[in-house]
């Protein structure tokens, strides 16, 4: 079974940067992402990576200033976010998928979150 612990989350001005952190523990996933949820607003999907070919995705709003990445000896997922904007306040979540790797696939072991806070 899989376990994820997210790190990382705090406070930080608009053009600054932070670097989210996923433990990830147990084996038999195929996917891993990143998702954050803004008070009052729907989840959304940021970043995934394909654990088998390392193929990363981004949605729209994030790319080309968020990185997804693995440290396989460490087993932690990151998520490199710079150029943040208020917009980017939310809760952020770790996801593991069995059998998908896509913004779009199912994910069915969550974390607890952490939060990220940009100020204007």
């Amino acid at each position: 079974q899989v376990q994820l612990v997210e790190s990382g989350g705090g406070s930080v001005q608009a053009g600054g940067s932070l670097r989210l952190a996923c433990e990830v523990s147990g084996d038999n996933y195929y996917g891993v992402a990143w998702f954050r949820q803004a008070a009052g607003k729907q989840r959304e999907g940021v970043a995934t990576l394909c654990t088998r070919s390392n193929n990363v995705y981004y949605s729209g709003p994030v790319k080309g200033r968020f990185t997804i990445s693995q440290d396989n000896a460490k087993n932690t997922l990151y998520l490199q976010m710079n150029s943040l904007t208020p917009e980017d306040a939310a809760m952020y979540y770790c996801a593991a998928s069995r059998i998908g790797c896509r913004l779009g696939s199912s994910y069915d072991t969550w974390g607890q979150g952490t939060q990220v806070t940009v100020s204007s």
